[in-house]
């Protein structure tokens, strides 16, 4: 790549999206990947997946070795306009209500816990009762 680089807007790298003509965007750069198609590890269809957007991130995802970024060195044909490159927008999920999953107050449970081994003490004593009287 010479010293002037070349600027291509999102819609120009879009249009080279098919085997013949791969490009993508990966950190403000351009590639052209055509001949790297067949050798790409993932491939074919992981590269042509990501073009006419920013793969970036999904460069990165997948964690590359350092020989391969120095591979993209040799397919840069040029930059791209960050202004043609639409925003993110960043999910906010919609506000509700605080929900509570312990759907049992606090009294209830105290009490349970106090009633129960009255209950089962109660049973006890009453089948002691009744099988000692009954012989």
């Amino acid at each position: 790549m010479g010293s002037e680089t070349k600027a291509f807007t999102l819609s120009q790298v879009s249009e080279h999206n098919h085997s013949k003509d791969c490009w993508l965007v990966i950190g403000g750069k351009v590639y052209d990947v055509t001949k790297f198609l067949e050798d790409h590890p993932g491939g074919d269809e992981v590269l042509l997946s990501a073009t006419g957007k920013d793969a970036t991130d999904d460069f990165e995802d997948v964690g590359h070795s350092t020989s391969a970024r120095a591979m993209m060195d040799e397919m840069c044909v040029g930059e791209i306009d960050t202004s043609t490159i639409p925003s993110r927008t960043k999910y906010t999920p919609p506000n509700q209500p605080h929900y509570n999953q312990d759907k049992t107050s606090e009294f209830v449970i105290k009490l349970l816990q106090f009633l129960v081994p009255l209950i089962i003490l109660g049973v006890a004593v009453g089948i002691r009762f009744y099988t000692k009287s009954s012989a």
